[in-house]
Order: C-alpha cells, then structure tokens, then sequence
C-alpha cells in the first residue's frame, strides 16, 4: 500500500481521505546503482587522434616542466635562503629579528631560483615539443636536443661561449636523465 499522507490536525474519525503519495523520484529508474556509477578506466579523448598518441600534449608538457622546475628551483632557493640567514644572524639579535632574516632570505633566494628553473623548464618543454612536432617521432634524441638548445637559449645572451658550454651541460644532463629513468624502469620493480 502507498504511502497516505495526513495533515497533522486530521481526525481519525473523519470519513474523508485523500489519496496523495510521496514523490519518489528513483521510482522509474529499474536500474542497479552498480550500473548507474560505471567510469571508464581508460582515459578518454574528443578526438581519435589523441588516442594514438602515447605522449603528453605540448600544453600538458609546458604545465608539467614549467610546474615542477619552479616547485623545485623554489624549495632549492628556500634552503639555500635559510642557510644564509642562519649565518647571517647576529649576537645581540632577537628571536624575531633572527626569524624575519632567514624567512626573508629563503623568500628570496626561492624566489629567484625558482623562476630561473620555471624558465628553464618552459624553454625545456617548447624546444622539446618543436623537435616531435618537426621530426614526427618521439625518442631520446629529441629529449637531449632540446635540452641542448635549452641550455645555449638560456645563456645566449652571456656570449657565444657560455652559451655552448650551458648547452653541453644541458644535453649531457637530460640524457643522463633520460638514461637514468630508462635503468629505473628495467631494472628496478615498482
């Protein structure tokens, strides 16, 4: 039997009923609720070829390499902050003065070598999206070019010098990088 709905001053003895019910709005829905809340465990895509790519998109690795060279140029820049205000403290120096020196140090060196790395890391991430888009592959070459060309853009401007030696300190570090994660992932079960 439904659900009969009474006013609260109704009268038992009343020979006048009205017949109302509740308003159930699952009460057309014949469906399990494990039916209902199936996601995808694949990732899904606008286009078909999005789906072929296994690779980050140029955005997703602008937002990645920018994201996490300033995450950790920053907390680099906050140690190396803190250090030189604990060595910058005085004698005769409270423990608010002393405080206020290392948090202004550490925001300042974090600061600054945090944007350097954020730099670095969108530079990184162009030039390493322009040599997939140019050379239509996606390999190690791609990855230690870019990191060559990251490192002569970075320095360009202090002269023709110091630009290839921070371009051959930048291929030979993201190919020990890419090396690196190449042995992790053969050899080391995660």
């Amino acid at each position: 039997m439904s659900y009969q709905s009474r006013s609260s001053n109704h009268n038992e003895n009343d020979d006048h009923h009205d017949n109302r019910r509740l308003y159930n709005p699952y009460q057309d829905l014949r469906v399990p609720a494990q039916t209902l809340y199936k996601l995808p465990t694949s990732p899904e895509y606008l286009f078909q070829e999005e789906s072929i790519a296994q690779r980050r998109s140029w955005g997703e690795n602008l937002t990645y390499y920018t994201g996490i060279g300033y995450l950790g140029g920053a907390v680099v820049g906050a140690g190396k902050g803190l250090v030189e205000g604990v060595k910058a403290s005085e004698a005769g120096d409270t423990m608010k003065l002393r405080v206020n020196r290392i948090l202004n140090a550490s925001g300042h060196s974090g600061r600054t070598i945090g944007n350097r790395a954020g730099v670095i890391g969108l530079l990184y991430a162009g030039m390493e999206s322009g040599m997939v888009k140019v050379r239509d592959a996606d390999d190690i070459i791609n990855s230690v070019v870019a990191g060559l060309a990251t490192g002569a853009l970075y320095k360009a401007a202090a002269g023709p010098r110091s630009a290839a030696v921070a371009g051959a300190i930048g291929g030979i570090a993201v190919g020990l990088a890419v090396t690196g994660k190449q042995v992790l992932k053969r050899y080391v079960p995660i």
